[in-house]
């Protein structure tokens, strides 16, 4: 298997771990749907909450190539506000795109059940 062929594999595996990790969020008093969409050179997942409220809250991270670069963002929105939001950070190598995806993941997922019960209480209090 050649490098370009490894570097696909690999990028297979790591999106299929974060869709996994995305499915595996969820809060007992919040309906949810998967997210995930490709576009050209580019692929997003996550997963989207709507709070009793009718609000969305939406936590996910994308991956994307242009001509030389990879880029890899992450965010967690309620409505338009921006509850985690970590800018695009771009990389000539694949292998550090790939651990910036992996890291993104983690920091997008880690705080989710937090927020949503902050959101939660917000909506209690009015």
């Amino acid at each position: 298997m050649d490098s370009e062929s490894r570097a696909a594999a690999g990028l297979l595996a790591a999106m299929s771990r974060a869709a996994a990790m995305f499915d595996e969020l969820r809060h007992p008093f919040v309906r949810r749907e998967q997210l995930t969409y490709f576009q050209p050179a580019g692929w997003t997942t996550g997963v989207l909450f709507t709070l009793p409220d009718g609000r969305t809250v939406r936590f996910s991270v994308s991956f994307a190539h242009s001509e030389t670069f990879f880029h890899v963002s992450g965010e967690a929105l309620v409505e338009e506000r921006a509850l985690v939001e970590l800018p695009t950070k771009s990389t000539g190598s694949i292998h550090e795109a790939l651990a910036l995806l992996e890291g993104h993941v983690g920091e997008v997922v880690s705080p989710a059940r937090r927020l949503l019960d902050q959101l939660l209480e917000e909506i209690t209090e009015i």
